[in-house]
C-alpha cells in the first residue's frame, strides 16, 4: 500500500510539473495578449492544482490527517483564475478592438464592452 501511495503522489507531482511547464512556456511564447490568456488560466491552474492534490494524499495517506486548506486554495483557484481572464480580455478588447471587428450578437443587446455608459444624473 505503501508503494502505490507514493506513485499516486509522485504522478499528481510529475503531471502538475507538466502542465506548469507548459503553462509558463505558452506564456512565453504565445504572440498577443488574448493568445497568452489561455496558458496561465488553463494549463498552469490545472498545474497548481495536481500540486495541492499531491498535498492533499500526502496529508491524507501519509500523515493520517484531513487537511483542508488544500481543497479551499483549490477551489479558490478554479473559481478565480476564469473570472479574472475575462476581466483580462474584456480590457484587451475594449483597449484595441474596435466594435466592427467582432461578430454581431444574436440577442438584442450587443458586446457589453461597448455598450454607452449610462448618462450621471444631474444633481440639483
Amino acid at each position: 500500500m505503501e508503494i502505490l501511495t507514493e506513485v499516486a503522489i509522485s504522478a499528481f507531482l510529475v503531471i502538475s510539473g507538466v502542465f506548469g511547464l507548459v503553462g509558463s512556456f505558452g506564456l512565453v511564447k504565445l504572440k498577443d495578449t488574448m493568445q497568452r490568456l489561455h496558458a496561465p488560466t488553463k494549463a498552469t491552474t490545472l498545474g497548481v492544482g495536481g500540486v495541492l492534490i499531491a498535498s492533499m494524499l500526502y496529508f491524507l495517506l501519509v500523515k493520517d490527517k484531513l487537511s483542508f486548506h488544500e481543497l479551499l486554495i483549490t477551489l479558490f483557484l478554479f473559481l478565480t483564475a476564469p473570472i479574472t481572464a475575462n476581466f483580462i480580455a474584456k480590457a484587451y478588447m475594449s483597449a484595441n478592438i474596435r466594435e466592427a471587428d467582432v461578430p454581431t450578437t444574436q440577442g438584442e443587446k450587443g458586446w457589453a464592452i461597448y455598450d454607452d455608459p449610462p448618462e450621471p444624473a444631474e444633481q440639483d
